[in-house]
C-alpha cells in the first residue's frame, strides 16, 4: 500500500496555531481547515532536511518511522514544491553515516554518470544540428551549431529537451530554429524591452522570421 505522509506548508505569510496560538510559525500543518503548529501536530520532535542531497534524503526517509514532506507555493508557477523532508532526528544520523561511509564510492559513480550524460548530450547536439541542416540545407553551419548548443541544453525545458526534441520532431527542431531567429534576426527583444506586449511583438516580427527561414530553405 503506498504511503501518504503529512504534508507540511511553509506558508508565505505569518500564520498563528489555531490550538495554542503560537505564531508567526515557519512550518504549519491544515487539518480540516485549521492551522497547527507541528507541535500540535504531534511532529515537533522531526527535524528539517532540505533538499539537495539525494541520497541522505532516501536513507533518512527510509530510517524514519515517521516522516513528512515539506513544500512551499510557488506564486510564479501557481503550485507547490518540495522543500525537504521532516525525519527523526536518531534516522537522520543514520542516514548521514551512512552516506560518510559510502561517500568515495558515490562520488566515483557520480563522475561516471556525468561523463556518460556528457557524452550523450555531445551525440544528441551532433543529431540536432544534423537534422537542422537538413530542414534548412542554407542554414550557416556556426548558426545550425549555436541553435543547436542552445536548445539542447539538459534540464533547460528548452524545445530540444521536450520529448519531441529528443526524437527530432521536425515540427520541435523548427520550433527551435524560429526562436533562435526571432531573438537573433529581428527587433523583437527590443521590443519587449519596450514593453510591447508578447503577442503583439511576434506578430510584428513575423515576417522578418519567414524571410529568413525561406532563405534558409532553399
Amino acid at each position: 500500500m503506498a504511503v501518504e505522509p503529512p504534508l507540511v506548508v511553509q506558508p508565505l505569510k505569518g500564520r498563528w496555531c489555531g490550538e495554542c496560538r503560537t505564531g508567526p510559525l515557519s512550518m504549519i500543518v491544515m487539518e480540516f481547515h485549521r492551522t497547527y503548529c507541528l507541535d500540535c501536530a504531534d511532529l515537533g520532535h522531526l527535524v528539517y532536511l532540505p533538499r539537495g542531497d539525494a541520497a541522505l534524503t532516501r536513507r533518512a526517509r527510509e530510517a524514519s518511522a515517521l516522516w513528512a514532506v515539506v513544500v512551499r507555493h510557488n506564486k510564479r508557477r501557481t503550485r507547490y514544491e518540495r522543500q525537504g523532508l521532516l525525519v527523526e532526528e536518531a534516522a537522520l544520523a543514520v542516514a548521514e553515516a551512512a552516506c560518510l561511509a559510502d561517500a568515495d564510492a558515490r562520488a566515483r559513480r557520480r563522475e561516471r554518470d556525468a561523463a556518460r550524460r556528457a557524452a550523450q548530450d555531445v551525440r544528441f547536439m551532433a543529431a540536432f544540428r544534423a537534422e537542422i541542416l537538413r530542414l534548412y540545407p542554407d542554414c550557416p553551419a556556426a548558426r545550425a551549431d549555436e541553435i543547436a548548443a542552445h536548445a539542447s541544453v539538459r534540464g533547460s525545458g528548452r524545445v530540444g529537451r521536450s520529448a519531441a526534441g529528443r526524437a527530432l520532431d521536425p515540427g520541435a527542431v523548427g520550433a527551435a530554429v524560429r526562436a533562435a531567429v526571432r531573438h537573433v534576426d529581428t527587433e523583437y527583444d527590443a521590443l519587449l524591452m519596450q514593453r510591447v506586449p508578447r503577442h503583439q511583438a511576434r506578430r510584428r516580427v513575423a515576417p522578418a522570421i519567414e524571410a529568413v527561414l525561406r532563405a534558409w530553405r532553399r
